[in-house]
């Protein structure tokens, strides 16, 4: 394990059909909104999926955790009002404003012109309707269908294609779930880019896992902990062995990665290892945002052509790339190779480091 390594629900929704300037009458607003409001009444009984939108007594819910069928009105922990749209009460449009001549990364999302762009490359402060090869237009709601991740490049079954013998611990719909953290994960560019960049990441955290086997680190008998941080290791000193898809280790890895989710992890590290949700961000926070031994993130390297071997740069570069160790090179090299082939897409090129 490399002892320096920086390491890292889904509300699916639709966009309602835009309405006619002039104000329709009673009837015809309620025709309208029967229209745009599509979702399926609530069935007792019914398995639903974190993401999925109901109707349920005349208003609408988002199942916020897999269930199986519990009430909407009672069971709150499970569900959670929202718009006919998916927006949620207060709606999920909270993206800043675009400002002229400041520097974008891929992935960032603004709001320009009363609609919605994320970054398909990095710019520095181009306008998103001129610079359409830097911006592509944004769904606010985060895209795709009514429940069920419907809008990840990698279906359920292609998912368990991959990890025959996962743990049941690392569940698609947590997966899914995380991916709301990070809108522009598997969303930027081509399709062919957008499936090159999951299976990448999934190659890399069946590398890391054993096949998305293990959750916790074999070895649990390091001092991971630097004890010159100010925070220090309230958890004690053995606690931040790694967890997770990406296996997120050392205390300033986990206090960095909750900072960034709003999730207390330097105090309760082993979150990461009993919620597959957060277990699932923190691996797709080292992802999109850190660049770890390399010189870029993983998100990055696959987003702007640099190919697969930049990523195991940024998660391992130090130990394993220029000749440190090939055949856990080839083994990462391997399991992408064969997860683009699922997918259907070719591998690209640079595939080792």
């Amino acid at each position: 394990m490399l002892r320096k390594r920086i390491l890292a629900s889904i509300a699916a929704g639709v966009m309602a059909a835009a309405l006619a300037v002039i104000t329709p009458s009673a009837s015809s607003q309620a025709e309208v909104s029967a229209q745009a409001c599509t979702f399926t009444d609530w069935v007792q009984g019914q398995w639903y999926t974190a993401g999925s939108i109901v109707r349920f007594e005349g208003a609408y819910y988002i199942a916020e955790h897999d269930n199986p069928g519990y009430s909407p009105t009672v069971s709150t922990w499970y569900w959670e009002p929202t718009n006919c749209d998916g927006g949620g009460g207060g709606g999920t449009c909270a993206y800043p404003d675009w400002v002229q001549g400041q520097w974008y990364t891929a992935g960032s999302i603004v709001r320009f012109e009363g609609a919605y762009y994320i970054a398909e490359h990095d710019n520095p402060g181009y306008s998103p309707t001129i610079s359409t090869w830097y911006w592509d237009p944004y769904n606010c709601n985060g895209g795709g269908g009514g429940g069920g991740g419907g809008s990840f490049v990698v279906s359920e079954a292609q998912f368990n294609q991959m990890f025959p013998s996962r743990n049941s611990f690392y569940t698609y719909s947590g997966l899914v779930e995380a991916m709301s953290a990070f809108p522009a994960f598997a969303k930027t560019g081509s399709d062919t880019v957008k499936k090159q960049e999951a299976a990448a990441f999934l190659a890399n955290a069946s590398h890391e896992t054993g096949g998305l086997v293990h959750i916790r680190e074999i070895n649990q008998g390091n001092d991971l902990c630097d004890e010159s941080r100010p925070y220090g290791c309230p958890a004690g000193t053995y606690a931040y062995y790694g967890r997770g898809p990406i296996q997120l280790s050392w205390n300033f890895n986990y206090k960095a990665a909750g900072d960034y989710l709003g999730i207390n992890l330097l105090v309760s590290p082993d979150q990461v290892a009993t919620d597959a949700a957060i277990s699932w961000k923190t691996a797709l926070w080292y992802w999109n945002t850190q660049t770890g031994p390399g010189t870029m993130t993983p998100h990055n390297a696959m987003v702007n052509g640099n190919g697969f071997g930049e990523t195991i740069r940024s998660i391992n570069g130090s130990l394993e790339c220029n000749g440190g160790n090939p055949a856990q090179v080839q083994s990462r090299v391997s399991k992408y190779q064969q997860f683009t082939g699922i997918l259907g897409v070719p591998t690209g090129a640079n595939l080792y480091c």
